[in-house]
This record gives structure tokens, C-alpha cells and sequence, in this order.
């Protein structure tokens, strides 16, 4: 599916945006939630348009909306997130990669090197990939402290971990002997 909604950018109007929308059928959907490792995906919709930005670049806006089915981190009950959000990549004709393993990366992330397409599916999934939480709760569970330590040892717990909490408790200490 992902060919099919490619546009070449020799063929796009400089001068009048070019539509797309793409609703993928049940097949899709059950081997997107499948590559994506969700339960289910459903109503996924990319709706949007691809126009000319000056006379070499171009940009596409969009808006992808999807409902995702995930097993919830407390409980392993399905947990239902509906995701709605608006989508914009930069595709720039003068975009240089950086050469060095460490460069930093440009501040605006949806900038894009120009290719001879420009293929609003694999926009889509990308989006939707980073918009699936990574951690799925149900509402009102929350994961809790696990406690572990040999007999005869005091555990630690989150709490000691955090930078100052021995200074806080030395504090707290403090007041109670005034």
C-alpha cells in the first residue's frame, strides 16, 4: 500500500496543494497493529495535503487521527488511547546531513532532506509509532514499589535514591532536635 500513495515531486503543482487521505482497510489495520505490536488499531485516518514552499521545497500538513487498543503495564487489561494530532514535515531541497557521527541535531525536527518522492504512509506511520504511548495505564492503576533485600538488611527504596533525600531527612532531623 505504502507505493501507491507516494507522490513523486516532479509531478506535484507548485502552484495548488495536492490532497491525500488514507484510511487503511482491516487488512492493513491488523498487520499495522501487528508491526507496531498493539492489540488492535482502529479508525486510522492521514488526512492532509503536500504544497510548494518557495520554488524547491515543499511541505506537508496533516492531521492523523487512530484509536489503539494496548495491554495496560499494571494489569494487562486492554486499555483503549485515542490519538488525535496535527502532522508537518519540512521536505527541504538544499538539506545536508551532518557528516559528523556526533553533530547535533537541527532544533526543528520536522525538517526532511528532499527525495525524489514524498510518501504521506510513511509519514503516517511514523507519526503514528511516536504517538502510541510506550507505557499504557489503565486509569487509576499506578505500578508501585517493588522491595527486595537479603534477610537482616534494611531495602532501599526510590525514595533513597533521589539526590537529596539524605539531606532532607538530616534536615527534618535537624528540627525536631530544636
Amino acid at each position: 500500500m505504502a507505493d501507491s500513495t507516494a507522490f513523486r515531486v516532479a509531478d506535484l503543482p507548485q502552484n495548488a496543494p495536492t490532497p491525500f487521505d488514507i484510511r487503511p482497510d482491516a487488512d492493513a489495520l491488523a498487520d499495522l497493529a501487528r508491526d507496531l505490536e498493539v492489540n488492535s488499531l482502529r479508525k486510522l485516518r492521514f488526512e492532509g495535503e503536500i504544497r510548494a514552499s518557495g520554488r524547491r521545497d515543499w511541505v506537508l500538513t496533516a492531521t492523523l487521527g487512530a484509536t489503539v487498543v494496548q495491554d495496560c503495564v499494571v494489569t494487562l487489561d486492554p486499555v483503549t488511547t485515542r490519538i488525535d494530532q496535527k502532522v508537518r514535515r519540512q521536505y527541504m531541497a538544499s538539506y545536508e546531513e551532518p557528516e559528523d557521527a556526533e553533530a547535533e541535531m537541527t532544533e526543528d525536527e520536522t525538517i526532511e532532506p528532499l527525495g525524489s518522492s514524498i510518501d504521506p504512509y510513511e509519514v503516517m506511520i511514523e507519526a503514528l509509532t511516536l504517538a502510541i504511548p510506550a507505557y499504557p495505564r489503565k486509569e487509576g492503576q499506578e505500578l508501585g514499589e517493588a522491595v527486595f533485600a537479603e534477610p537482616g538488611v534494611k531495602p532501599m527504596r526510590d525514595e533513597d535514591t533521589r539526590p537529596f533525600a539524605a539531606l532532607s531527612a538530616l534536615k527534618e532531623q535537624l528540627k525536631g532536635d530544636d
